[in-house]
């Protein structure tokens, strides 16, 4: 029995509850049906009581010594929403797919998607029916925006405040499971997004009881998480027993860490460094992988050992590969896209070195950014031309990339797709959708109100900003317009260049990528073309691509042409030309 975990645990003579509170004297257990009960004060703050009536299906509240009744931090389910009871739930599952180990990272190609709108029931159950066409595009693995119990009936997901909870809305966690599963019998990895950066502002009522958060750092959403000041332990121990949580008992494949560079921690060994070691070591075996968000480009936690396996983290998302792709597609250049426009070489480094970025003066953010990639395997890098934020922080939460002209958006794909970098699609890519994917939420009236001007706030800065037009995050008309509207005819020229491409990938990248130590790259380039060369163990992989509208200066690279878009003839490529060669 473990009386310092978080959540309840069943025994075979009931319940035993458990409440980090060292703030408060006194805790009272409120269950449904059973009664108050006094809980016993224990060890570092701890507050403990064994329920004998109590099993998979009670439902309990914590009571502080005001009088306020609060969930569950640890609540394993929370069916009434963030302010309602927590339910005791059996951790037991049948699982179909008990051999599966995972699979390795080269073959990885990922898909983000968001449970609520994935599908027109917006479930966990609902998503499974959709795995088959996942399985037939040749995606290995999706990665799920976060699920952790958050206010209101629909939200992209960061506002959790019990992270252990799949929100209700989704359905239950035995649900989850039944997904987790049904995508390991496709061979399909699961990775979660999870948050440890911050916590929602409705609902997480842990501070009254417990130091949450410390002044000693500042973060965007208020005062930072508490993992390095006076009785921060408890604290690490809540999100890195989270992170166990999900790849224990859910069985996740992988975990993406968002916006970790807001993650503070002086203390002696960082959380990101403890949280990765103990699931590497929980993993038992398995393929599992931990991605993370970092606006900071700090290579530094995707190091690699000498066998050049990662160290800590195996990939970031590449934002800057984003950047320069989007901005050739489309020619913005407004707010941090200035920085990466007309300049050809940008695009080459991206692809061959990861960052952009890697100490110089970014502009935007009116300082240096970024530490040295050059060491890095391109698998370090995640790659994509689409994802939630780069579509919802815009103020239509538009689909920019879905209106370019075909030739443009073909060629960006299969730059992205082709590249020895990690792709990752966005839901609906595959056949072009065009629903928007807007910011939503469904605070108290209050809050929302105070995300209404925020974003107002945010997004008039972008050019053509007009407020009269601007999608209301909080209506539900908001968050129906992002629903994906799927395809009847499979066969769609989309979803079947898709296809080839993620085909073309499986028969000649994944083979290179094999070998984790090799894929150094180097680039060249010739007025609005860019040459590039990664050469591993046995063989070079080489691109020249055209990402402009008029004819252009490219070296074809000796070697077998396996794709190619456009025409190259008396070394001129045609706009929008694309060729990649192995030798």
């Amino acid at each position: 029995m473990n009386t310092s975990s978080f959540g309840p645990e069943i025994t075979e003579d009931g319940v035993l509850f458990r409440l980090w509170a060292p703030l408060q004297n006194k805790v009272r257990l409120s269950l449904e049906p059973g009664g108050i009960h006094d809980m016993q004060p224990g060890d570092e703050g701890w507050h403990l009581f064994k329920a004998e009536a109590a099993g998979p299906g009670s439902r309990y509240k914590f009571v502080l010594s005001n009088g306020l009744a609060v969930p569950d931090p640890g609540s394993r389910f929370q069916p009434e929403d963030v302010h309602g009871p927590s339910e005791v739930i059996d951790p037991s599952f049948s699982w179909q797919s008990a051999g599966w180990r995972g699979r390795r990272w080269e073959e990885t190609i990922l898909y983000e998607l968001h449970i609520g709108t994935f599908t027109e029931g917006g479930t966990f159950l609902s998503a499974i029916e959709k795995l088959d066409h996942l399985k037939n595009l040749g995606i290995t693995a999706i990665q799920i925006m976060p699920v952790a119990e958050f206010p209101g009936r629909w939200n992209w997901g960061y506002d959790g405040v019990l992270p252990y909870a799949p929100d209700a809305s989704y359905g239950r966690p035995e649900d989850l499971k039944r997904l987790v599963d049904a995508a390991h019998e496709r061979e399909i990895s699961v990775f979660l997004d999870v948050v440890y950066n911050h916590f929602g502002p409705d609902g997480n009522y842990m501070p009254l009881y417990a130091p949450l958060f410390t002044e000693k750092h500042a973060s965007p959403w208020g005062a930072g998480v508490n993992y390095d000041d006076a009785g921060a332990a408890w604290v690490r121990e809540l999100v890195i027993q989270n992170a166990l949580y999900w790849i224990t008992e859910f069985r996740m494949d992988g975990l993406r860490l968002d916006a970790v560079h807001a993650i503070k921690d002086d203390g002696r060994e960082h959380l990101l460094h403890e949280l990765a070691g103990r699931v590497q070591t929980a993993a038992a075996g398995r393929h599992v992988h931990l991605v993370v968000e970092n606006e900071d480009n700090n290579s530094a936690l995707l190091e690699r050992d000498h066998q050049c396996r990662p160290t800590s983290f195996t990939a970031q998302w590449n934002d800057d590969i984003h950047h320069v792709l989007h901005v050739a597609g489309t020619g913005e250049t407004f707010g941090y896209y200035r920085d990466y426009a007309d300049d050809v070489s940008k695009i080459g480094r991206a692809l061959a070195e990861g960052f952009v970025f890697q100490g110089e003066h970014m502009a935007y953010r009116g300082e240096t950014r970024g530490t040295s990639s050059t060491g890095l395997p391109p698998t370090a890098f995640i790659s994509f031309i689409q994802n939630h934020d780069q579509i919802g922080n815009r103020a239509q939460g538009d689909r920019v990339l879905a209106s370019v002209p075909s030739e443009a958006l073909k060629a960006l794909a299969a730059v992205y797709l082709l590249s020895p970098q990690i792709p990752m699609l966005f839901m609906g890519e595959e056949w072009r959708a065009e629903q928007p994917f807007p910011y939503f939420c469904d605070f108290n009236a209050e809050l929302n109100d105070i995300v209404r001007k925020g974003r107002r706030t945010e997004l008039s800065r972008l050019p053509g900003f007009d407020a009269g037009t601007m999608l209301d995050p909080a209506a539900e008309s908001t968050f129906h317009s992002a629903k994906l509207k799927w395809p009847t005819d499979q066969n769609d020229a989309w979803l079947t260049f898709y296809r080839f491409l993620i085909n073309l990938r499986r028969e000649h990248i994944v083979p290179l990528l094999t070998n984790a130590g090799s894929g150094a790259g180097v680039y060249e380039v010739a007025e609005s073309s860019v040459s590039i060369a990664w050469r591993f163990e046995y063989s070079t992989l080489r691109l020249c691509a055209n990402l402009s509208n008029r004819s252009c200066i490219c070296r074809v690279p000796e070697g077998d042409i396996f794709f190619q878009l456009g025409e190259n003839e008396a070394g001129m490529l045609s706009p929008w030309g694309v060729v990649w060669t192995l030798e």
